[in-house]
Parts: C-alpha cells; sequence; structure tokens
C-alpha cells in the first residue's frame, strides 16, 4: 500500500534550510551543556552568530516513553550517549560546505571533548506534528500565558494554530543566569506552515537548543491533554 495525505501540489522538503547531523566520539556529555556546547561550536563557526535563522541543536542521551513525562535532571551530572548520537546544526543549505569545517575537530567543553566526525544532511520534511524540546519562556507565567504568548508568536510567522500542547519546563545554565524553557508540540499543521516553523524556528536562543522544531510522531496526547489551544 502506498498512502500519502499530502495535498497535491504542496512542497514535502524545504529548499534552502537544511539539518547537518555529525557523527560524534563521546562516551557522555554534561546533562546541561547548551552554553557549552554553542560557544565552541561559534568559536570553530564564528559566522553562525550572523545566520539569522541558524540553530545549534542539543545533544540528548535515550529517551523512554513519549519522552513528555520522563524526568530530567537539570544542572550538574552526565549522561551516557549511545553510537546513535550526533551532533546536528540547523543551517542555509548554503553554508553546507563551511560547515564541513567542523568534520574532524575536537571540541573542549571542559569536563569531555567532543570529537566530531562525518557530516550528512538531513532535510527538513513537511509533518503535521512538530516538537521544540526547549522554549524560551518567562518562569513566572504559566502555561496557558505561555500559550497565548505561543499563538501570538506564530500567527506573526503566519503559521494558523490548532493545537498546542505544553511540555514540561527546564532551566539553562548560561554566565548570565538561567534560561527558562518549555517543551512544545504544534499539531495539525498543513505542510507550508510545518516548514515555514522549522526554517524560521521561534522565540529567542537558537544557538542554543531553543526554537527549534522537529518532526513527532506521537500526538495521541493532544487529543486528550489538558492545556490544549
Amino acid at each position: 500500500m502506498f498512502w500519502d495525505d499530502t495535498p497535491g501540489g504542496a512542497p514535502t522538503q524545504a529548499e534552502d534550510m537544511v539539518d547537518l547531523s555529525f557523527r560524534v566520539q563521546c562516551r557522555e556529555l554534561p546533562l546541561d551543556h547548551a552554553h557549552g556546547l554553542s560557544r565552541v561550536v561559534c568559536t570553530a563557526l564564528p559566522w553562525l552568530r550572523d545566520e539569522a535563522h541558524a540553530g545549534i541543536h542539543l545533544i540528548h542521551g535515550a529517551e523512554s516513553g513519549n519522552g513528555w513525562a520522563r524526568p530530567e535532571q537539570s544542572g550538574a551530572g552526565f549522561m551516557p550517549l549511545s553510537r546513535r548520537a550526533r551532533l546536528r546544526l540547523r543551517l542555509p543549505r548554503a553554508r553546507l560546505e563551511d560547515a564541513r569545517h567542523l568534520e574532524g575537530q575536537r571540541l573542549d567543553l571542559g569536563p569531555v571533548v567532543l570529537g566530531i566526525g562525518e557530516l550528512s544532511v538531513l532535510p527538513l520534511r513537511a509533518q503535521p506534528a512538530l516538537m521544540a524540546r526547549h522554549v524560551v519562556a518567562r518562569s513566572d507565567q504559566d502555561e496557558i500565558a505561555f500559550l497565548r504568548e505561543v499563538a501570538e508568536a506564530l500567527s506573526a510567522l503566519e503559521v494558523p494554530v490548532s493545537k498546542l500542547l505544553c511540555g514540561r519546563s527546564h532551566e539553562l545554565q548560561t554566565p548570565d543566569g538561567t534560561l527558562f524553557t518549555r517543551r512544545l508540540l504544534v499539531a495539525d499543521l498543513d505542510p507550508v506552515a510545518s516548514l515555514r516553523l522549522q526554517c524560521e524556528g521561534l522565540g529567542p536562543g537558537r544557538l542554543m537548543g531553543c526554537g527549534l522544531f522537529n518532526g513527532h510522531k506521537d500526538v495521541a496526547p493532544v487529543h486528550s491533554a489538558p492545556g490544549m489551544m
């Protein structure tokens, strides 16, 4: 059986933006490595800071369950990395050759050294449900207020809002203080809106892994969870 729900004529993948995936050689990383990773990658690729929609995905260990209820530590501690762990950058396709400069480098994160291996290109594909692990939020606002702000921001991006689900909160440490974030699922996206959100992202902190959306297959919780808009 072949089953394609994409509306006729709709784009299936982004033309100008891609994810670049690098193999990594490292047994473990600090749980809170957002700032350190951003610092060393931007030092190796200084032009990253001038790319408006560029992003650095955080490196994650194995998830359990559906990834929405699993406890996650903040601050000190380390997480083991599997052989499938990758460093991913979201970049304009035109920066592909510039990003190859990372291949073979060893990035010093202080307690560990992250070896960077071969690069592969991952297209951004239109998917109806997208999830961001970290979206910058205010620690003094509740989930409803956060979702209202998200809905307004998505409307400004011309991304129609149908279903939003707020996941667990997290804190990222920086030299300037704590960055409070929330996990966010956006569902029922049409192909154009899905690609636009992946290419542009949402909110600040893109180089620390914030506001970067990826496809999310399990949208069942959206239909029954409270806080949905």
